[in-house]
């Protein structure tokens, strides 16, 4: 195991090391060369004296490699050739720096909830960001800092107990920065926008290593980007966002089970609750998250999916009463409610840290879509669908399609320009997730039944131009579906990529501009290429 200690060598050693560990010196910038299958105790001897005391690095063959690696969906896996995990901010310029001198690829991640097929593209070095955990509520208690590794769950958790709250995304394991910097959607944005329409600052590494902030004063260009299409820029060492007193001490919640029959009248009675996608009028800022799904419950039916659908209320069931007078006139199979804290509303609503959300090592084919109202017609068809493709493929039984509508008054209140999240317009987002243990010959009729459905919400929206939610994506989308169709945007963004990333080094996940050097070999890709030394890593 090459995990990282304090080395007490002596900087001309490590000098001596660097030198003799390259197959040529990289002192002029132009280096040729990749060393990219280099060994993780090679890795530890020469970059190890530069980090800080409790930094790990693991290869393959080390017992902690199989866990740090572990993806929530390993339908597209990148391929990690090492792990390395810095233990403070400091430490993540100097690992970006020894990866470019090396001519080695590097993704930083957290959580590794991600799943989009541009993933699969990456050969390299993963960057685990999970140690960089810390949360510093300030003393003006208007603002918290958090480290570049923080998950949904520990923010939650400790700022609900000091008397705050703030956005994040709506499953407990999943880290904040991820969806942040796509935009982020989750059950306060009714509140307060997007997760990332509360960032203060970012504390962001350039491609090329170079450490700098970004706020509204500082690279406030750059700002705006990481408002959205984050991914393409840099790596977040930690950041600063907006907090808020948490209210009221519990949320009221109340689930329901339909069967297939009263699917229409739920749809009805869904798109009248936010009027047909114009939500004036409704005290939906309070009622601020309901997501549904088909899904079957085997004690209910092993061939037929059921209508799973979870609401949540900030604030009393007597208040809540009112906006659920018309799904309690539906009959159900079953219903469930109650009044919990706010860090237990996904426990009680489907994405807690024991939810399927949260089980790691399934494939997870997914596409998704981005709707105004639901099309009942259109429900239906993917209902129908659903049915079908789990009668001829029995191994799809965890399949869910899934359908969230999110509280939008915050997110409407915010200028559009002022961020790249480009979908503020769409409060409904849906997705399927054809879910099953990984076997390939069973993947062409997984990502065709997606597929499938993806292009049935669209077709059923006629009056609108497909969008993706970035966080959602597949990955075989167009650029303007993920960071909008007006011109000025990605003009503005492929602008600010030339400036901050002129080597297109953040290009695998979901990247503005394509990556062209795809993965096979990174010794194909980088032998013989004069690449700057500062500029030849790679990562989301």
């Amino acid at each position: 195991m090459a995990r990282l200690y304090r080395f007490a060598v002596s900087s001309a050693l490590l000098l001596q090391s660097l030198a003799c560990a390259s197959p040529e010196p990289c002192l002029n910038g132009l280096c040729q060369f990749t060393r990219n299958k280099l060994a993780s105790r090679t890795v530890a001897n020469e970059l190890g004296p530069q980090l800080s005391a409790n930094c790990n690095i693991y290869g393959p063959n080390d017992t902690q490699f199989g866990s740090c690696t572990a993806r929530y969906d390993p339908f597209f896996t990148p391929k990690i050739q090492m792990v390395v995990q810095p233990a403070t901010e400091e430490d993540v310029p100097k690992i970006v720096e020894y990866a470019n001198a090396n001519g080695v690829p590097f993704l930083a991640m957290a959580r590794r909830h991600g799943m989009t097929s541009t993933l699969s593209e990456f050969d390299g070095m993963q960057i685990d960001m999970s140690l960089l955990d810390k949360i510093e509520i300030q003393p003006d208690g208007k603002s918290v800092i958090l480290g570049g590794g923080v998950f949904a769950k520990n923010i939650m958790e400790k700022l609900w107990n000091a008397g705050y709250v703030t956005s994040s995304g709506s499953t407990s394991c999943v880290g904040l920065l991820g969806p942040a910097l796509g935009g982020g959607r989750g059950r306060l944005e009714g509140y307060y926008g997007v997760v990332s329409d509360s960032f203060l600052k970012l504390n962001v590494v350039l491609a090329n290593g170079t450490a700098i902030t970004v706020s509204e004063t500082e690279h406030p260009d750059l700002f705006w980007a990481m408002k959205g299409a984050g991914h393409n820029f840099g790596v977040v060492t930690s950041l600063e966002m907006k907090i808020y007193p948490r209210g009221v001490d519990t949320w009221y919640y109340k689930t329901y089970i339909w069967t297939q029959d009263k699917l229409e009248a739920v749809f009805e009675a869904s798109n009248n609750f936010h009027n047909d996608g114009n939500h004036a009028g409704h005290h939906l800022k309070e009622m601020a998250f309901n997501m549904g799904s088909y899904t079957i419950i085997s004690s209910i039916s092993e061939t037929e999916g059921v209508i799973f659908w979870s609401f949540v209320y900030r604030g009393s069931k007597e208040e809540a009463q009112p906006y659920l007078d018309a799904f309690d006139a539906i009959e159900a199979v079953s219903t469930e409610d109650g009044n919990v804290p706010y860090p237990e509303i996904p426990g009680v609503s489907g994405t807690g840290m024991n939810s399927a959300m949260c089980d790691y090592g399934l494939n997870h084919v997914h596409y998704p879509a981005g709707l105004k109202v639901w099309n009942v017609t259109t429900q239906r068809q993917i209902y129908d669908l659903y049915n079908e493709k789990i009668a001829q493929y029995p191994e799809f039984q965890r399949t869910t399609v899934n359908m969230e509508d999110y509280s939008h008054e915050g997110v409407n209140a915010i200028d559009p320009d002022t961020s790249a999240y480009p979908w503020r317009d769409r409060g409904l987002l849906s997705f399927i997730a054809v879910t099953y243990d990984p076997n390939p010959s069973l993947d062409a009729a997984a990502i065709a039944w997606a597929k499938e459905t993806r292009d049935l919400w669209n077709a059923g929206a006629p009056d609108l131009l497909p969008s993706t939610y970035v966080n959602y994506a597949h990955g075989d989308e167009s650029t303007e579906s993920m960071y909008g169709y007006e011109p000025w945007r990605l003009e503005k963004l492929r602008g600010l990529k030339a400036q901050y990333d002129p080597d297109n080094l953040f290009s695998y996940y979901n990247p503005i501009i394509p990556n062209l050097n795809p993965r096979s070999t990174h010794e194909e890709n980088f032998q013989g290429r004069k690449i700057g030394a500062k500029s030849r890593g790679r990562g989301q």
